[in-house]
């Protein structure tokens, strides 16, 4: 009796060990439930596909990237406790993995369990993991019936489609209607502008006063050239004929005339007492200038809204499948065998560390 219980003291740790490994592989191979998995392969794509640019870094990552950050955003919502709730509310999520007379491991413990247990649970049943190389998000739902986990993935992708179109929407719409608002006061301002320079092209009578002060430029250099070659025939009938002669006096009054005229045409240009065509020409101009740059905001506002509307619609994604949600024909989990040899293995070996530190201690107390 005393060697019986001797040998057991001394091997109980490879008894639990062994009894350990016997009690999981029953577990596994009897009492574990079956969980079907539906497979979906999902890529995020936009209707308009911008043209390429040929770059160093475009050759290195290529055009799976493109969308790298908008896959991660779809994944974190098919993960989102939002998504468990909506699957709550359309899947029977609760009742389905409570009440579907899985083994106690396996089943959801609570059907009224909080929100965040079960979003733990449901992490545990819904895999969307992200492939950074292809570029694919690769989604896997486990349930305890083919129809189920099909239900779930099918919906997992229709509601990750219509939320990324709703986010793109939301923020384009907010750009646009931004723009918009922009648009009409520019339009509105542009209309005051062009309405000022008409009332006063009209209180001023000219249709361009930039255009007639250079005309008169050019009409008071055209009487300065005569009126130097009336002065010069002056001269030359000075020199043979007197002040009194009818000659003399012809030219003495053409020269007044033409000085009369030059005088007459700067005061037009500038006078001290206003309306003056200089003063006026400048008013103008600085009117032509408001309206031109109120023209150039108003167009370039139109582009820019034009702009963000085709960006708008760039902005919807199309979650393009690659492999549809599987109905499941076998249960691909759990893997009892794998399972099995793996905990037997990892059991062996905390069992063989422990028996060697069993094996130290008694050496030193020797």
């Amino acid at each position: 009796m005393n060697k019986q219980s001797s040998f057991t003291s001394k091997y109980l740790h490879w008894i639990l060990c062994l009894v350990a490994i016997v009690v999981v592989s029953c577990y596994w191979a009897l009492w574990a439930s079956d969980r079907y998995v539906s497979h979906a392969n999902v890529v995020l794509e936009s209707p308009q596909i911008s043209s390429p640019t040929l770059s160093f870094s475009s050759l290195l990552t290529g055009n799976a990237s493109a969308n790298l950050a908008d896959m991660l955003l779809l994944r974190d919502y098919l993960r989102s406790v939002d998504m468990l709730k909506l699957l709550i509310d359309e899947a029977d999520f609760r009742n389905h993995y409570a009440n579907s007379g899985a083994d106690f491991f396996s089943a959801l413990n609570d059907e009224n369990a909080p929100l965040e247990e079960l979003h733990e649970y449901y992490l545990s049943r819904v895999s969307v993991e992200l492939d950074d190389y292809a570029g694919v998000l690769r989604v896997d739902v486990e349930a305890f019936t083919p129809e189920k986990a099909h239900q779930i993935a099918q919906l997992l992708l229709e509601q990750g489609e219509r939320h990324m179109n709703a986010m793109g929407q939301r923020l384009a719409e907010e750009q646009v209607r931004f723009l918009e608002q922009q648009v009409a006061l520019l339009e509105d301002k542009f209309q005051r502008t062009r309405d000022a320079l008409l009332d006063y092209q009209n209180a001023n009578g000219l249709v361009s006063p930039t255009g007639t002060v250079e005309s008169l430029n050019s009409v008071v250099a055209s009487l300065e050239g005569q009126l130097a070659v009336a002065k010069a025939r002056k001269s030359a009938l000075a020199s043979y004929q007197s002040a009194r002669s009818p000659e003399m006096v012809r030219i003495e009054s053409e020269i007044r005339a033409l000085k009369d005229q030059i005088g007459q045409e700067r005061e037009r240009l500038a006078r001290q007492s206003g309306n003056a065509l200089n003063s006026i020409s400048s008013e103008y101009q600085n009117l032509m200038l408001r309206a031109q740059f109120a023209q150039d905001s108003y167009s370039g506002a139109l582009a820019a809204l034009e702009n963000t509307r085709i960006e708008a619609a760039r902005k919807l994604k199309q979650v393009s499948i690659l492999q549809t949600p599987t109905l499941p024909e076998y249960p691909e989990q759990p893997e009892r065998l794998y399972n099995s040899v793996v905990f037997a293995v990892i059991a062996l070996f905390v069992t063989l560390i422990l028996n060697m530190l069993i094996l130290i201690v008694k050496d030193h107390r020797d």
